[in-house]
């Protein structure tokens, strides 16, 4: 297949760009500056422009493209570019998409678990209700946007849980954790809906010829709460997990961005995926921690 991504550079599109090619595929990339490769197409998500020949002969469009939510604190200003990021980029393809000729099969829209906010004592999948706080709204917004091209390209709005990988979620805590300073964050009892960067990827790819539609959660398949994820990791590197972080001191230093990312309860069903036969590498925390600490 040709396969066009956006954010073809991140974390995620690196690895799903890796696995591409591996697979035999053929990759062409959205860039924001002049394109100095093969297989470059310049876009500005910003001003919704593109250029019209990036759809050219493609099978399949992976869309992640979208400010990170790991860049602290969320300021209001850093709020907008949060959701402004994520719906222009989906809007300018999704028109793109609309207006082409012969337009792709299958349109891999980036999404997030975060859409079901805190849901203490409570299992999700993709059926359920959306939450109602900001990361709520703002996937809401952004499947709203992607759910706008026609019916003739199959969309799965990709619905991304903690990614378990050096420069991933947990970047932030490892040199905690390194430094023997690590402990729960809340209470710990919290669940956080994590996945491996290679099943990430691997879960896109077979996304790309599944014949599933809608939102699909790419999560592990093992709930793990806070506290068991991260006393792996910092069991990994034969340090303490001892040092408490009570709540009021995450929400008071990070303010939304501790309440939705570190102290959400989120236990969220892989059940879909793995019903549709996708089997992970890293079926728990513990392997996913196992391989992202053997990486360079």
């Amino acid at each position: 297949m040709r396969v066009l991504i956006s954010g073809a550079s991140g974390l995620i599109g690196s690895e799903l760009t890796r696995q591409l090619k591996a697979a035999g595929h053929d990759v062409a990339r959205l860039v924001r500056r002049e394109p100095v490769a093969p297989g470059e197409f310049r876009w500005d998500p910003a001003g919704l422009t593109l250029d019209p020949r990036a759809l050219d002969g493609v099978d399949a469009v992976v869309n992640l493209s979208g400010a990170s939510l790991a860049r602290l604190p969320w300021t209001s200003g850093y709020r907008t570019e949060i959701l402004r990021s994520r719906v222009q980029s989906t809007r300018t393809l999704a028109d793109a998409i609309s207006r082409a000729a012969t337009p792709p099969t299958v349109l891999l829209n980036g999404s997030a678990v975060g859409i079901y906010g805190n849901r203490p004592g409570e299992a999700v999948d993709e059926h359920s209700s959306p939450g109602g706080d900001f990361l709520a709204d703002v996937v809401v917004a952004w499947e709203k946007e992607a759910a706008r091209i026609p019916d003739t390209t199959r969309l799965v709005t990709l619905r991304t849980g903690l990614v378990l990988a050096k420069g991933g979620a947990l970047k932030p805590l490892l040199p905690i954790t390194k430094l023997g300073l690590s402990g729960p964050l809340g209470s710990g009892r919290q669940h956080w809906a994590w996945v491996s960067l290679p099943d990430e990827a691997a879960a896109i790819v077979h996304l790309l010829t599944s014949t599933l539609s809608g939102p699909v959660n790419l999560v592990g398949p093992t709930p793990a709460t806070a506290n068991e994820v991260m006393s792996l990791l910092a069991r990994a590197l034969h340090r303490p997990f001892l040092i408490p972080v009570p709540a009021p001191i995450l929400i008071l230093l990070l303010q939304d961005a501790a309440r939705q990312l570190l102290l959400a309860d989120q236990n969220v069903s892989a059940r879909t995926l793995l019903d549709d036969g996708f089997r992970f590498r890293h079926p728990t925390p513990r392997a996913a921690i196992d391989w992202m600490l053997r990486q360079p």
